[in-house]
């Protein structure tokens, strides 16, 4: 085994990936799988999964598909046994799933803001004890990805509820790196730039564009793949020290004033 292998190597680990029907979760399961581990995509569509893990099998990887209630307790407690079953084992949680709306503030009706924090904090809250006790009830040392927001560092316009419920899952996995640091169960919190997905195209204007463009030092977009090595850093032993940080892939947008 070369020492890169070596380095990033999750073979025997299984990954968890919810949200990995998506475009940027998707790609992090891919290479996730190509480093060796077994993955699972959870999310709502078999034929986006179906897709996903052609390519996966593509690359000499494994994976299979869970469609879950990942906004209760019992469907994510359902979702942990499934995959033990199926897998003996869990070593990676990724809570990647996410929605996002562009109403105005003053007109946010309460059912949308419940729905984004359903999908947003809530599942990633109980994901966190359903999956976290998993680990610390059988000493297994983890590593817990939660996807944020840019929005959630820097609050952005027109997605007020969406920069809420991001600025909650920064705070959360904080916490829960400090609580869990002695039992080697790391969390860390990835943070992606402006990459085009299904949750912010419908936000993504012309005008937009040009202001998010007038702030990336990189001038483009974030591509889904470039994700891939901060998402292994943080799940491999190249991070075994790497906890209760965020991660942020931006082209430089962070770094950004006038």
């Amino acid at each position: 085994m070369s020492y890169l292998d070596e380095l990033f190597s999750l073979k025997n680990k299984t990954a968890v990936v919810i949200g990995g029907t998506g475009e940027l979760c998707g790609a992090m399961a891919l290479a996730l799988a190509r480093a060796g581990a077994e993955v699972v995509l959870v999310g709502r569509s078999l034929e986006k999964a179906t897709a996903r893990l052609e390519q996966v099998s593509a690359a000499g990887g494994k994976g299979y598909f869970i469609a879950a209630d990942i906004s209760s307790r019992d469907g994510l407690q359902k979702l942990l046994s499934e995959v033990v079953e199926k897998s003996g084992q869990c070593d990676i949680l990724v809570n990647g799933a996410g929605v996002n709306a562009a109403t105005p503030f003053l007109e946010i009706p309460e059912d949308e803001y419940d729905r984004i924090f359903d999908v947003n904090t809530k599942a990633v809250f109980l994901a966190c004890q359903v999956f976290g006790k998993y680990f610390l009830d059988n000493d297994i040392s983890a590593s817990i990805i939660n996807i944020g927001s840019m929005s959630g560092v820097i609050p952005l316009s027109r997605v007020f509820t969406y920069s809420m419920s991001k600025a909650a899952v920064h705070n959360i996995s904080k916490n829960l790196a400090r609580e869990w640091a002695t039992r080697n169960i790391r969390v860390n919190t990835l943070i992606p730039g402006f990459f085009p997905a299904e949750q912010n195209r419908k936000v993504l204007t012309s005008e937009r564009v040009d202001q998010i463009m007038g702030h990336t030092p990189m001038k483009r977009f974030g591509k889904a793949d470039e994700l891939s090595g901060a998402a292994l850093l943080l799940a491999s032993g190249a991070g075994s020290f790497i906890t209760g940080e965020e991660i942020i892939v931006d082209g430089g947008y962070a770094a950004m004033t006038i």
